[in-house]
């Protein structure tokens, strides 16, 4: 009789046990992630990143997606270098996206090749992505991608880096670059063409250009700013409009 007590009693603490489990796995499984953070993100917007993430059945389910997360393979996604997922609560997570480096690129075979500032393609695409200038009269060979992009003076790339940078401090953004066989860049911004010259002086010239372009709305033509001189207090500069 005490046998069969106490297995009665061992059998009841097991039902109770796979029972505490079979509700604790509902209520895993039954977790799902409503709301997205996204961060680091300049290519893409948070809906796009987000579709990417979580395009699955059980991607947007909690422990599934701390699963995936902690012991699997990140997806592979264009100019995204790494991402991170931190989960806040159960329900929500961010995104800490990790772009990859890029200032420029160029075309080849159809296609957009991105380099970072050291010239390595970093990625190919069919598109090119917005406010980053297609860099032309490049003289190079075969493109292989995480490779350097083969061109005879690789110092060119530091010019670019420095160009894109004042560029970009000065909210300036050009559809093209274009360097000529001395490396002297010109910009292209729609139906302006900008005459830089060489790389002295840089700074003032995208100074210079950044306050003339209220003016040179709705025209069409070259501005040469190749002959800026930093010790000209009241300068003024060529601009040929187009016939």
């Amino acid at each position: 009789m005490y046998n069969r007590r106490g297995g009665r009693k061992t059998g009841i603490i097991i039902g109770v046990i796979m029972a505490i489990l079979v509700i604790l796995l509902v209520l895993v499984f039954s977790i799902r992630i409503k709301d997205v953070e996204v961060s680091g993100n300049k290519q893409y917007t948070k809906e796009q990143i987000e579709s990417l993430l979580f395009d699955g059945k059980w991607s947007r389910n909690s422990a599934f997606c701390y699963y995936q997360n902690r012991f699997k393979e990140h997806k592979s996604i264009p100019f995204i270098e790494e991402y991170k997922i931190n989960f806040k609560s159960p329900t929500k997570v961010e995104v800490v996206v990790f772009e990859k480096s890029v200032v420029g690129c160029v075309s080849y075979m159809s296609s957009y090749m991105y380099f970072d500032k050291d010239g390595i393609i970093v990625e190919s695409s069919s598109e090119q992505l917005p406010g980053v200038p297609v860099i032309t009269g490049l003289e190079f060979g075969h493109i292989v991608l995480h490779q350097p992009l083969p061109v005879a003076d690789q110092d060119i790339f530091g010019e670019i880096l420095n160009l894109t940078q004042v560029l970009n401090v000065s909210d300036i953004q050009v559809d093209k670059i274009n360097y000529n066989s001395y490396n002297e860049a010109e910009l292209v911004m729609g139906d302006i063409t900008v005459e830089l010259g060489n790389s002295d002086s840089l700074d003032g010239k995208i100074a210079e250009l950044h306050d003339i372009m209220t003016e040179l709305t709705g025209l069409s033509g070259t501005l040469y700013l190749d002959t800026y001189d930093e010790t000209n207090s009241s300068p003024t500069y060529r601009f040929v409009k187009k016939n």
